[in-house]
């Protein structure tokens, strides 16, 4: 008769690696990395229903149904499946991954020497151009500086600053949420503080240069964070799924001049690809 530890064997129709007792490695993990591999050859196609805890309990050795439920933890945690409840658990669908290159700053910038008419709507179209539909939710509030902000735009505590909440939707799924932060004496009274205007052609740097501003220098702060509760409403977060967090400041010289705190993209959604230029020390050329 053959052993549960000398080959695959069959239960509900579903071949499965048998558990090893004796095995080093504790039995819910065993269970994970065979839930894995299935998923990862194709036995659950994404969408898919997963077979019920009572199911996976007989079919990995008749192991306790707690010792399935962290099994399954363990996956829903690295964002392979999340569960419905009363429904069971189910293989997330993989959401389409977008670059966001820093080359798009110099894309921005190159938009304000052209006509408002020769202008994209958005400097997002050059990482996104395989979208069909593109929706901009915006809402735009005066707000004062807290300590954060009061630090990052070097401007006393209560400054009034205008926040611009945006959620940028693309073919009907949300991919980004930023709030995006100018000191109010620099845009009010202009149109930049009607939120009828965004998206406003050429982006921000454009709006900037509307007023007089030309910015020189941005710096990009990236980390890496689990979601908030609005985050995970707002941008349809599947359980288990870490968000990119870009902190952006935009400068006029030496001065802070719009800061994103923060750019919020859930990390299945995107690559942040980064290109550095260098200069040759010997010969001071490119």
């Amino acid at each position: 008769m053959m052993s549960l530890y000398d080959g695959a064997r069959k239960s509900g129709g579903d071949s499965v690696s048998p558990i090893n007792r004796r095995s080093d490695r504790p039995v819910y993990k065993q269970v994970a990395d065979d839930l894995r591999r299935r998923i990862n050859e194709g036995e659950f196609a994404a969408g898919a229903a997963l077979p019920s805890e009572p199911t996976l309990s007989e079919q990995y050795d008749g192991v306790s149904r707690t010792i399935v439920r962290q099994g399954l933890g363990i996956l829903k945690n690295e964002g392979l499946i999340h569960s419905h409840h009363g429904k069971g658990w189910f293989v997330r669908a993989q959401r389409p991954v977008r670059r966001m290159a820093s080359s798009r700053y110099q894309a921005e910038l190159d938009q304000v020497g052209r006509a408002e008419s020769e202008r994209d709507a958005t400097p997002f179209y050059y990482d996104h151009k395989g979208f069909e539909q593109f929706e901009l939710q915006r809402t735009l509030t005066e707000v004062p500086a807290d300590d954060e902000l009061a630090e990052v735009f070097r401007v006393p505590v209560g400054t009034m600053l205008l926040c611009r909440e945006f959620t940028f939707v693309f073919d009907g799924t949300p991919h980004r949420r930023s709030y995006s932060y100018l000191l109010l004496d620099m845009v009010q009274g202009t149109p930049i503080t009607d939120p009828a205007n965004e998206p406003w052609p050429g982006g921000t740097m454009a709006q900037l240069d509307s007023v007089g501003v030309r910015v020189t220098a941005v710096d990009e702060i990236v980390r890496s964070r689990m979601p908030n509760p609005d985050e995970i409403a707002a941008l349809d977060i599947d359980d288990g799924v870490p968000v990119v967090a870009v902190r952006r400041i935009m400068y006029a010289g030496e001065k802070p001049v719009e800061a994103c705190v923060d750019i919020v993209i859930p990390a299945d959604r995107v690559v942040l690809y980064y290109r550095t230029e260098l200069l040759d020390p010997r010969r001071g050329q490119r």
